[in-house]
């Protein structure tokens, strides 16, 4: 990796009588990963001790040595701001076309083929629109490397920083090289944080799930939005880690993760979606959520 300087959403109204009856509706279709996975087994996915791909683990030593707890605050002060540049949603998905995530063992397609991988399976499991362009836009923020940043300041699985170490997060041995290990303050009891804080006072490491986020904050319902923000969020709704951080808001929202979750990773194939057959469809869902140009 060039290390030169770290080059270094409005809800939709609810046709139901209560948000209630409409959770309890997507509960009972909660989907399982052997219904979605259908290019390989559901075991295979997410294999970081034999990755196919011997850039994984290198990719991981980087994303943990680098992802400080200053760091993060750099790149929120340089991103958040959005000034980098304006246009069209399908000018971003051009983009995206040219990427391959380093960190992701299971594909090697281009990233907006996947993202019509999630969203066709959100769809085909009858879930709303919104939840569906949730799925089309949620890697959205890879754009990022095309702001010169390296892939380990934009994807891979997000960590609470200023906070002590999962051994939960993948190759947790790898902290050891980062500064913030030898911190008392980011490393003994809850770190700068108090407990049962809740989530959105916690700075997680950078990445595309944040910037996506508040992207996208104005447009989807909130359900969707703790999907954009903690869906690489692995060592919480997969593992259980940092449970102590977590508010009753954030576990009530941990259902909406994990429903979201099986769609992002099980629905990866070999086999690229027909765009011409779905363009309609999808140009039409993006007009309907998001403005004619999105703030990059």
């Amino acid at each position: 990796m060039d290390n030169k300087k770290p080059s270094f959403t409005e809800q939709e109204v609810n046709p139901l009588t209560s948000l209630d009856q409409w959770e309890d509706a997507v509960l009972e279709r909660y989907p399982t990963p052997e219904s979605i996975a259908t290019s390989k087994s559901v075991d295979e996915y997410r294999n970081y001790d034999t990755p196919e791909r011997d850039t994984v683990r290198e990719f991981y030593r980087l994303n943990h040595t680098y992802q400080t707890y200053d760091f993060v605050q750099q790149k929120r002060a340089d991103f958040l701001q959005f000034n980098k540049r304006e246009m069209p949603v399908w000018d971003a998905f051009n983009f995206l076309n040219e990427l391959v995530d380093d960190s992701d063992p299971d594909t090697d397609l281009d990233q907006f083929q996947h993202l019509l991988q999630t969203s066709e399976a959100i769809r085909n499991d009858g879930h709303p629109d919104w939840m569906v362009l949730t799925g089309l836009m949620h890697d959205m923020g890879k754009v990022l490397c095309l702001f010169g940043e390296p892939q380990w300041a934009v994807v891979g699985d997000t960590f609470p920083v200023g906070a002590p170490y999962s051994d939960k997060v993948v190759y947790p041995e790898y902290f050891r090289n980062n500064p913030d290990y030898q911190n008392t303050t980011y490393q003994e009891g809850t770190g700068v944080y108090t407990r049962g804080c809740g989530l959105r006072n916690v700075h997680m490491s950078w990445g595309h799930d944040e910037y996506v986020y508040q992207m996208m904050k104005n447009h989807l319902p909130e359900s969707g939005l703790y999907m954009l923000r903690y869906h690489s969020f692995y060592a919480w709704h997969r593992e259980g880690a940092y449970d102590y951080l977590l508010d009753d808001h954030d576990r009530e929202m941990l259902k909406w993760v994990k429903l979201f979750n099986p769609y992002d990773l099980y629905s990866k194939n070999p086999v690229p979606p027909d765009w011409n057959q779905l363009r309609p469809y999808y140009e039409d869902l993006v007009a309907k959520y998001l403005p004619a140009t999105l703030k990059f």
